[in-house]
């Protein structure tokens, strides 16, 4: 429909929508009611999948299937979409902060000739314009934009929107429109499984403990995740454990690794650089210990504790244990 605000979907390897898409299509639906479609490129949608983007309140699911889409590379999916952008003019399209999505999103706001409102924190609609509100300079301030024409193209920060209200039994009308799937430059080779640590995505979790220098080395973070396993906590790092190789790149949590907002974030042995305190300071509430106390981290942090983290953390896990166990 025109108009429309369009949510392009995240999925997993299992064909299923991610959860921080109820958070995309939940902001959508705040601000347009009854004008939202979920716009999925993939090589296979799930009957679950789409049944779950009608009950979290798409009014149209617009499905581009086909093989072309996976894996995934950018210029198929940018050439697709632009093509169906072009047919159906949407008004806006929202995607989630995730490593895909701010690449072909970014690309696909440059193909359409519109600026994009990346990693964005909240949205207003006032008069015939959208608002959005997105963190700059390392996340020390909020600057508020707007675009010079449609369609306004966003990514939203997970964890910072409130998700859609499930609605069993609702369903959405899934439309399955005919786009070119021009061939690739790019060539897929091969693709590394990297092992699973059966925590939490960073990006998705509630919780997440972050290990930085004061880990001391790779081979101590088997405490956080055990922590993490207790908690149900994603576990990440900072950029100077990333660099130490004592964490792989995907667990790097800042400016140049993932962005995070979760409910409440767990900092041990990490400093607080401005490069880090970009990527996780908008988490809701911030517990950090560091044998520092002059650390930058203690100044953003809600609650602070001046130890050696092998003594806390160890303790905190066994309390958490009780806990839970009652």
């Amino acid at each position: 429909m025109p108009n429309a605000f369009w949510c392009i979907v995240e999925d997993d390897r299992n064909g299923a929508p991610k959860k921080v898409m109820a958070e995309v299509i939940g902001e959508a639906s705040r601000l347009v009611p009854g004008r939202v479609e979920a716009v999925w490129l993939t090589d296979k949608a799930s009957e679950a999948g789409l049944k779950q983007l009608g009950e979290w309140g798409a009014a149209r699911v617009l499905l581009l299937e086909n093989a072309a889409f996976a894996p995934y590379r950018s210029e198929v999916w940018v050439a697709a979409a632009a093509e169906l952008a072009a047919k159906e003019a949407p008004q806006a399209i929202f995607a989630p902060v995730t490593s895909r999505q701010r690449e072909f999103v970014a690309r696909l706001a440059a193909r359409l000739g519109v600026g994009l409102a990346a990693d964005s924190v909240r949205f207003a609609l006032e008069g015939d314009k959208l608002v959005a509100t997105r963190p700059v300079y390392a996340g020390k301030l909020l600057s508020k934009v707007t675009w010079a024409k449609t369609p306004w193209v966003a990514t939203l920060r997970p964890n910072v929107f409130r998700p859609a209200d499930s609605q069993p039994g609702k369903t959405a009308p899934v439309e399955r429109p005919t786009v070119a799937t021009p061939g690739a430059q790019m060539k897929f080779v091969e693709r590394r499984e990297e092992v699973s640590t059966g925590l939490p995505e960073l990006t998705e979790a509630e919780t997440v403990i972050s290990g930085g220098r004061g880990m001391k080395g790779p081979e101590n973070y088997v405490i956080l995740e055990e922590l993490g396993r207790v908690i149900g906590a994603a576990v990440g790092a900072s950029r100077a454990a990333v660099d130490a190789g004592w964490r792989p790149h995907r667990f790097q949590i800042g400016q140049t690794g993932r962005t995070i907002s979760p409910k409440l974030y767990l900092g041990f042995g990490v400093s607080g650089a401005i490069q880090h305190l970009a990527g996780m300071r908008t988490s809701k509430v911030i517990v950090a210990v560091n044998k520092d106390p002059e650390a930058p981290i203690f100044k953003i942090a809600d609650f602070g504790i001046v130890a050696d983290l092998f003594e806390v953390v160890p303790e905190l896990t066994k309390e958490f244990k009780k806990l839970l166990e009652k």
